[in-house]
């Protein structure tokens, strides 16, 4: 398995993105996540964005992150922001999310960000799980879908070491 950093634009990124958004909409019954995003977001030092490809070089999972600031939608200084995390679904269980978050983490952290941020569903108990088992906890509610009932939003202070 190879996870390479791509642009949020790159047509596999685009691929993904749209698988996500079709299981989205059938887990909640609506449109996907209608979070605006764009590719200037992920290019670092102010975000990342990463895939993984299977041996046959098919993509198969996803995430990034995105620098966030403290603002109107309840995010703080120096937070980043996961997003589109996704595993494809003949491809789950094999611990890519895992790789993908944990990298993300790194990178985030080496740019200076001070605490990872994520907001799921309450239809997406295994996303859930992943964020629980790996240090992430309950937070205030922040983002584009704060206000739903069903919204989830996990928080982990990203430690520097030698600080």
């Amino acid at each position: 398995m190879l996870i390479r950093q791509v642009g949020y634009d790159h047509p596999d990124a685009v691929k993904l993105n749209d698988q996500v958004q079709l299981e989205y909409a059938e887990r909640y019954e609506g449109e996907g996540d209608v979070t605006p995003l764009d590719a200037a977001m992920f290019i670092p030092p102010r975000g990342l964005y990463l895939i993984a490809y299977d041996t046959e070089g098919r993509p198969v999972a996803t995430g990034g992150w995105r620098r966030q600031e403290a603002n109107e939608e309840n995010y703080r200084d120096g937070d980043a922001e996961l997003k589109r995390m996704y595993v494809v679904p003949e491809a789950r269980g094999l611990g890519l999310a895992r790789r993908i978050l944990a990298a993300l983490e790194a990178d985030a952290r080496a740019a200076g960000r001070t605490r990872m941020v994520l907001e799921t569903g309450t239809k997406q108990p295994e996303a859930i799980a992943l964020y629980a088992s790996t240090g992430y906890e309950p937070c205030e509610k922040f983002g584009h879908y704060r206000t739903y009932d069903s919204s989830r939003c996990f928080a982990k202070p990203l430690n520097h070491s030698g600080g």
